[in-house]
């Protein structure tokens, strides 16, 4: 059964606030992975703790840097269940995580964070790692 939408709206906010277009159904995931040119970050949300804690605000600090991905999406685990599993599709060969965090470029996936690398990790260490990735893949 997915979450509550009066729960999950504020943690969905977090990301729309910022830029993130919520990825909802399995054809919105393919419309924007299909065919993509340059840089995407992708996190799949979710309502854990170290998705407040860590993921999310990582995610946004992340951001505040030279150089940042062309597009950002997000989907919703244990609510958004069609587009999350679509998603997951592309983060292969990565197992089924959440929070997630995937940077493609061109289609391909070049960077994962899974849920094992942002348990525990401070929200700054976090932002490091994808300022590290953006430096890479998004010149």
């Amino acid at each position: 059964m997915p979450y509550p939408e009066t729960l999950v709206s504020p943690m969905r906010g977090e990301l729309t606030s910022i830029g993130f277009e919520e990825l909802t159904s399995t054809e919105a995931v393919n419309n924007v992975m299909t065919d993509q040119k340059g840089t995407a970050l992708v996190v799949v949300n979710s309502v854990c703790g170290c998705a407040a804690g860590n993921a999310r605000p990582g995610v946004k600090m992340s951001l505040v840097n030279d150089v940042a991905p062309d597009k950002l999406y997000t989907v919703f685990a244990g609510q958004d269940l069609d587009a999350t599993e679509e998603a997951r599709k592309y983060m292969f060969p990565y197992p089924p995580s959440s929070p997630a965090i995937a940077l493609f470029k061109d289609g391909k996936l070049v960077h994962f964070i899974e849920r094992h690398h942002i348990e525990g990790r401070p929200a700054q260490l976090i932002a490091e790692n994808l300022k590290a990735a953006y430096k890479e893949f998004c010149n």
